[in-house]
């Protein structure tokens, strides 16, 4: 009989483990069909997109100066590979929803109450960094730049190694930006309370300004516009803390899903 119960128990955790994953691979596929539409709607515009993007530094390049191509394929792939970024860019709020509806039956009640607005402002910090560093940062780096250039050397940079460039400085940005989320995090979960989090502010404003050191170009201009975005977003993620509701996760209401399925 113990042997049946043990049997019937493995039987039922394989085939919830099994029903996961087959839940898992329709949620990813349709996340991947939506970036592969976004792409085929946006891959006749590569080149503008291009355009777009590069017109901070070719702005500011000096008369007849223009960005070059090294390699034989880089005129077509390299627009393409940005047309590829701009389909993620504009395909994340329905990747981040497919992630979510995938791990929202395993939350409860007040976990799921935290995690919504989470998971919104992360969606929206992220693209305020990656417009916050084409607007503001790029042009003023790359004003420093090309005054910095060494007289009788032409600045011709090649259209991959910007394209690499400026999605590094996206990506950097757009993880710094996210500063008062990981603070809240960081609160939820115990790691830190309100009293450190207001004690530490000092740390904090040293840990932004070695990060935009080490993430901008060498211009103190660009490193000032990282850190001083970071330690208003620490503040922002303070104020935050302040309002978290003070109520234990085990709780909360035990919700039908892989957290009841796997018990």
């Amino acid at each position: 009989m113990e042997a049946l119960k043990h049997d019937i128990a493995d039987s039922g955790l394989e085939q919830s483990l099994f029903s996961h994953l087959i839940e898992l691979r329709s949620r990813l596929m349709r996340a991947t069909v939506t970036v592969l539409v976004v792409l085929g709607a946006l891959a006749p515009f590569a080149n503008r997109l291009y355009s777009q993007l590069s017109a901070p530094l070719i702005s500011r390049l000096p008369r007849g100066a223009h960005l070059i191509a090294t390699e034989v394929a880089s005129p077509f792939v390299t627009p393409l590979k940005l047309a590829f970024y701009a389909a993620l860019f504009v395909s994340m709020p329905m990747i981040v929803y497919q992630l979510w509806a995938f791990v929202r039956p395993a939350l409860y009640r007040n976990e799921r109450r935290l995690a919504r607005p989470l998971l919104m402002a992360a969606l929206l910090l992220f693209y305020l960094g990656c417009g916050f560093a084409y607007w503001l940062v790029l042009p003023a780096a790359f004003r420093f730049i090309t005054s910095v250039t060494p007289q009788g050397v032409a600045m011709m940079t090649d259209i991959n190694h910007y394209l690499d460039f400026v999605m590094l400085m996206f990506f950097a940005f757009g993880l710094c930006f996210e500063v008062p989320v990981a603070v809240v995090i960081l609160a939820i979960i115990g790691a830190v309370n309100l009293e450190q989090l207001q004690s530490g502010r000092r740390y904090a404003v040293v840990g932004a300004f070695a990060i935009a050191a080490f993430i901008t170009p060498p211009d103190i201009t660009s490193m000032i516009m990282l850190a001083v975005p970071m330690c208003v977003l620490y503040e922002l993620g303070v104020w935050a803390v302040r309002w978290l509701p003070r109520t234990d996760s085990a709780q909360g209401d035990l919700p039908p899903g892989f957290r009841a399925n796997l018990i």
